[in-house]
């Protein structure tokens, strides 16, 4: 209860009032004059009166001490044991403080929400958000459930503002062991074709058997090598990068009886295979109109090395020219054809007929060149229908259609064959939706007998344009015109030359993304996007592994023709593997060295120095025989917590209140004051009557 003053006259008047009164009273006192007590208490009480004196009492309301209890519902928690110690603990805690109603406990599970690259567990900035909108003094304490492995856990002195103590119930058994394993340092890119090298480590947490590892590796889904490793010793491997583009090195040790969990028991690695500059080789028959189309396009690849020769003159021909005027080198039909034909990643011949310049002997070398892996372009025109054409040499053992001798001479618009609207190479071709097809006019075809492999482009009444085909291990493409250069020219408006002949070339050199049956995957962030190419019917569902081993069927609905897509939603990081018929695929989602698996044996070691800085204790749920430990009771404190509590979890008990209302009393107010009044006037009157 407080004392105030609410005066009725400025205090300058009472001040004038009060002087006044006390003049007079000394005065009175001075004389000696009979009543001079009485006469000043009259005049004090008049002069208190005037300054209205007021008692005020707060009407106060002790505030809840808040308790923000943060329950880990990571990955590492998620196992049916953790679990299930958790969800009894947290129980426990409700029922203790429920028999407190002072205490507010602030309830926060903290866990991978599946927005996160890089998943880890972060309690203490779940502990900051849930205690973010009230004062630090009414902050009693803080509680983990969790299983010790948290990776965000802030240095004891950075933790001082926070005057209240850290308790932490940890989850799981004492004499855990696992076994992971990590990719130690690796390349991030590496030339195709090129030998690479990585180091990886086995290792195990806690008390494990001591004895060597099986590590079986992958690369792109298919195993490649299986390996002995010590634990805890960096082992090399060395491989070669077999494509461009993504390239997942997978690595699975086995797992051993009795370890936490196997989900760490896969590391990945991704490579991006980058291409040296690939090599052409480009011999014209004869010079013509649509020659320098071939030449100009694979020219403008900077990553192509071209290596073109055109045959001018056949060696039977005698004409008299002169040797110096012929050509400014000879033609080296050895070192091309059998020296270094294997370094080529593709041959073109472009409307190239045999006129002896090579050995029947080296067509041989090419087929089998194409059969090995390599790839064939055969670019024909009418001397591909006549009695020199290569068709007629040991090459025609892979080529996928033989001309019949006649040539098709009539205007036509290239057109997408069924095949072709689904076909990688052809499909989505500038100008092809419409009919006709908004680009230029061609003039005549090889007219050839049914030809093998894909037709994808067609001339008139369905004959085949543009053939692809596999032999052996390579590929072989005809394309049965030598009017391509109409498109490059722009005649009738030119088509799409560029987009045709450089899809042509790299799908010859076994480029990924053009393959026709092929089955890929993606992420843009936490989305997972799955591409099935075909050429065929639809693909039907596909079969989604997640990384905890749980499978799913997805439904893949037509993006365009030929091509099917799925788009998923995930929550968990780690390598996911798609199978649809008999092709998979394997895509890594999040970061490749996520801290959530890096460890997953609980300890009570990492919160131990911030508990003992703050007067917290770490205590486990569990004994190592694997009896549950009686969860310890709460113990309210007032004023500063000074002392550990082994036994019970010690929580400061705040003392800050909210003002609800304020009492007043005035002293003269009513009938008491002036009940006071009159009886010192009536008083001071008496004695002056006597």
């Amino acid at each position: 209860m407080t004392l105030q003053f609410s005066p009725f006259l400025p205090w300058i008047a009472i001040a004038v009032i009060g002087l006044a009164g006390l003049a007079l009273a000394a005065l009175g006192f001075w004389r000696g004059l009979r009543g001079s007590v009485i006469r000043a208490l009259a005049l004090a009480l008049l002069v208190f009166a005037l300054a209205n004196p007021v008692f005020l009492q707060e009407d106060r309301e002790a505030l809840s001490t808040v308790v923000p209890v943060i329950v880990d519902r990571s990955q590492s928690q998620d196992n049916e044991e953790r679990t299930a110690q958790t969800n009894a603990a947290l129980e426990g805690l409700k029922e203790r403080f429920a028999r407190y109603p002072r205490i507010e406990p602030r309830i926060v599970e903290a866990g991978d929400d599946g927005t996160s690259d890089t998943p880890s567990t972060r309690l203490f900035d779940a502990l900051n958000s849930a205690i973010a909108d009230v004062p630090r003094s009414r902050v009693g304490g803080a509680i983990l459930i969790t299983d010790g492995q948290v990776h965000d856990i802030p240095e004891a002195s950075a933790f001082s503002s926070f005057d209240a103590p850290v308790h932490a119930l940890v989850t799981g058994r004492p004499d855990e062991f696992d076994r992971r394993i990590e990719v130690v340092s690796a390349p991030r890119f590496g030339i195709v074709g090129e030998p690479q090298e990585l180091k990886f480590r086995v290792v195990d947490d806690g008390t494990g058997p001591d004895e060597p590892a099986r590590v079986t590796i992958r690369l792109n889904g298919n195993e490649i090598a299986s390996e002995i490793a010590q634990p805890g010793t960096e082992q090399p491997l060395r491989f070669t990068v077999p494509r461009g583009g993504n390239n997942i090195l997978e690595f699975e040790v086995a797992p051993v009886e009795g370890e936490i969990t196997t989900a760490n028991n896969r590391a990945v690695h991704v490579i991006e295979g980058i291409r040296e500059n690939l090599r052409v080789l480009l011999v014209s028959g004869e010079p013509h109109a649509g020659e320098r189309a071939w030449r100009n396009l694979l020219k403008s690849d900077t990553a192509i090395d071209l290596v073109h020769f055109t045959i001018l003159r056949p060696p039977e021909k005698q004409d008299g020219t002169p040797i110096n005027e012929l050509s400014l080198i000879a033609f080296p039909t050895r070192e091309l054809f059998v020296d270094k034909i294997n370094e080529f990643d593709l041959i073109i011949f472009d409307r190239y007929q045999h006129r002896g310049v090579l050995p029947i002997l080296y067509y041989d070398n090419i087929a089998q060149y194409v059969e090995n892996g390599g790839a064939l372009l055969i670019a024909a025109g009418p001397e591909h229908a006549g009695n020199d054409s290569i068709a007629s040499t040991p090459l025609s053992v892979v080529l996928p259609a033989t001309p019949t001798g006649a040539m098709n001479e009539a205007p036509f618009y290239p057109r997408l064959s069924e095949q072709g609207r689904k076909h990688p190479v052809t499909r989505g071709l500038e100008g092809a939706g419409e009919e006709p097809p908004h680009w230029g006019r061609w003039f005549r075809t090889v007219d050839v007998q049914r030809p093998q492999g894909n037709v994808v482009m067609e001339a008139n009444d369905g004959k085949p344009l543009l053939v692809l085909n596999r032999a052996g291990k390579g590929r072989v493409a005809m394309l049965l015109s030598d009017q391509g250069w109409l498109w490059a020219r722009g005649f009738e408006g030119g088509g799409p030359h560029v987009s045709l002949y450089r899809r042509t070339a790299h799908w010859l050199m076994q480029e990924p993304a053009l393959e026709e049956e092929a089955l890929t995957a993606r992420t843009f962030g936490r989305t997972l996007q799955i591409n099935r190419q075909t050429i065929g019917d639809a693909p039907g569902e596909a079969t989604l592994k997640l990384p905890s081993g749980e499978t799913r069927q997805v439904a893949l609905s037509e993006a365009e023709p030929g091509l099917y897509r799925a788009e998923v939603q995930t929550t968990e990081t780690g390598l996911y593997e798609i199978t649809n018929d008999d092709l998979s695929a394997l895509v890594h989602v999040g970061a490749v060295d996520a801290p959530e698996f890096k460890a997953t044996i609980s300890t009570t070691e990492t919160l131990e120095p911030l508990a003992d800085a703050t007067k917290g204790t770490v205590r486990r749920l569990v004994a190592e025989s694997g009896e549950a430990i009686s969860l310890p009771p709460l113990l309210p404190v007032s004023g500063q917590v000074r002392t550990v509590d082994e036994n019970r979890l010690s929580l400061r008990m705040t003392d800050e209140t909210v003002l609800k209302g304020i009492n007043s009393l005035p002293l003269f107010a009513g009938f008491a004051g002036v009940g006071l009044l009159l009886l010192a006037f009536s008083a001071m009157w008496y004695r002056e009557g006597r």
